[in-house]
């Protein structure tokens, strides 16, 4: 998303004076970078029904295979590409390697996530009111 200036030759809609200062947060390059990658992570499917299943708590690859009637190996390969991201974790019991979401933040992107995408947003804009 760019966040070029309008050009020139646009009326400004809001003159400066008319608000209060604003700072920008302040973010490092590489953070927003970072939360670009876990945004995308989250946006398959797929993947966010993996891990909606994690949201109970820690399952082996074997159970969330079976609740998501996918073989083993499709459903490791995203588990391993969520791992990348930092968004599970894994922990070997013998043969059985169990998932995990990786943190508090992770479970709260995903049930707000799925919370917000059940709100009703048919509600009007505060800018259609009348003044």
């Amino acid at each position: 998303m760019s966040h070029e200036p309008p050009p020139n030759d646009a009326p400004d809609p809001c003159p400066p004076h008319e608000h209060a200062r604003r700072d920008p947060p302040i973010r490092r390059p590489e953070a927003v970078e970072r939360a670009v990658r876990l945004f995308r992570a989250l946006g398959d499917e797929a993947r966010l029904r993996t891990l909606d299943l994690l949201v109970p708590g820690e399952a082996c690859v074997t159970e969330l295979a079976q609740s998501t009637g996918e073989r083993v190996s499709t459903v490791s390969h995203r588990l391993r590409l969520l791992r990348a991201e930092g968004l599970v974790t894994r922990r070997r019991d013998g043969r059985h390697i169990y998932y995990a979401l990786a943190d508090h933040h992770v479970l709260e992107l995903v049930e707000n996530a799925l919370q917000h995408a059940t709100e009703d947003h048919d509600a009007p804009d505060h800018d259609d009111e009348d003044p």
